[in-house]
């Protein structure tokens, strides 16, 4: 992998680098990534990565440029950093709300452009990343899904479905833990001390997902093998249905994507 640079270490940002440094695909001292304030980001410095606060000496030692900003700052930093982006950088906007015609508006058509959303869970390898681009140049692309795959896993998409992605991948992420600290509420209120509800959550809900991952079946064939009739699964499940858990959960993913 070339030398890269991440603009705007905020938690995006920096569990991008932590996912690239855990996964050995490029060395601290091929990445630069910059802040306002770097000594906060001290532990990335110790590790060997440049962190600093001059966006354009970034860029210019760089050939992947990640731009990890808040929406509102983008048009700002591409404004100030487009005069030294050349055709052969490969530029991908992890910024949610910015699309790929705002940015060319700013930059121009001088490199290959795409939308990625990971989540945070790319700092542990285990996370998903959407991605998005106007370029046909299909080697780009691939060493963009190659990057990202590196980070857990990467699945192209149409760019009108990003603030979709956004929602279940990366706002996702927050909804999975907010079910978790439920069971492990639950696991506590019938007996379990919270280091042992915890472990026992963490991995029940691990290996659901691996059931789906390796198998490949609909999550309802799954519930249906643990349900018998009449038995303690059913009772539960019906509980929480009558209570509107699947109706709340659907009425959050909606309520975010319309807030974004």
């Amino acid at each position: 992998m070339e030398n890269i640079a991440v603009i705007g270490l905020g938690n995006m940002g920096t569990s991008l680098i932590e996912g690239i440094l855990s996964a050995n695909i490029i060395s601290p001292d091929n990445i630069w990534a910059t802040r306002k304030h770097t000594e906060k980001s001290l532990d990335l410095i110790q590790q060997g990565v440049h962190v600093i606060n001059n966006n354009i000496k970034a860029v210019e030692n760089a050939k992947i440029i990640f731009i990890a900003l808040k929406p509102d700052v983008v048009p700002l930093v591409l404004d100030e950093i487009h005069p030294v982006i050349h055709e052969e950088h490969i530029l991908i906007s992890i910024a949610s709300g910015t699309s790929i015609k705002e940015i060319n508006d700013i930059i121009g058509d001088k490199p290959g452009i795409f939308r990625a959303m990971p989540n945070t869970a790319s700092g542990v390898g285990e996370g998903v990343t959407c991605i998005a681009t106007n370029s046909e140049d299909e080697e780009s692309l691939n060493r963009v899904k190659l990057l990202f795959n590196h980070l857990g896993k990467s699945i192209v998409i149409d760019e009108n479905l990003m603030d979709s992605a956004t929602i279940i991948g990366a706002c996702g992420v927050a909804y999975a833990l907010r079910f978790m600290r439920s069971m492990i509420q639950g696991a506590i209120q019938i007996g379990f001390d919270s280091n042992t509800a915890t472990e026992i959550v963490t991995q029940m809900v691990k290996g659901s997902a691996e059931l789906l991952i390796q198998n490949g079946k609909h999550p309802e064939e799954e519930i249906d093998r643990v349900t018998t009739p009449m038995g303690c699964t059913i009772t539960g499940l019906n509980e929480m249905e009558h209570q509107g858990f699947s109706s709340a959960l659907i009425k959050g993913i909606v309520a975010s994507f319309e807030k974004i």
